[in-house]
């Protein structure tokens, strides 16, 4: 088996226990957080109901026109800026509380940006 191969099976697993404990309810939906080669994505989930609340990524209009001379949106500046956006929304329809699934991803750079930029403006996990 290839070496990327593996890697993509550890982190499905990893993605997999981790979803059994971090679940989504009404009073405390799930945001789920996701980096790609290019693009970061969020979702504030309801897994009891499977709805998406909000829901937001770089490839959205105002990130895009903010950062219109950027190759690659998934750096510490836009996930501030992605942050801002959707805790704003958030706050807007009434989810103050949220429980953080990184998606297998450690606590540093990027997602410690955005969750600490997320605490900073009104969600608390």
């Amino acid at each position: 088996m290839s070496r990327e191969k593996v890697k993509l099976i550890k982190k499905a697993r990893r993605i997999r226990r981790i979803k059994k404990k971090v679940v989504g309810t009404d009073e405390r939906p799930r945001m789920a957080f996701t980096k790609t080669n290019r693009h970061l994505h969020a979702q504030i989930i309801n897994d009891m109901k499977g709805v998406t609340i909000v829901g937001m990524s770089t490839t959205s209009k105002e990130i895009k026109d903010a950062f219109k001379d950027k190759k690659s949106l998934k750096n510490k500046d836009v996930a501030k800026k992605l942050a801002e956006l959707i805790a704003k929304k958030a706050v807007e329809k009434n989810v103050k509380k949220i429980v953080f699934d990184r998606r297998g991803r450690k606590y540093m750079g990027v997602v410690k940006i955005f969750a600490d930029t997320l605490r900073e403006n009104g969600l608390e996990f």
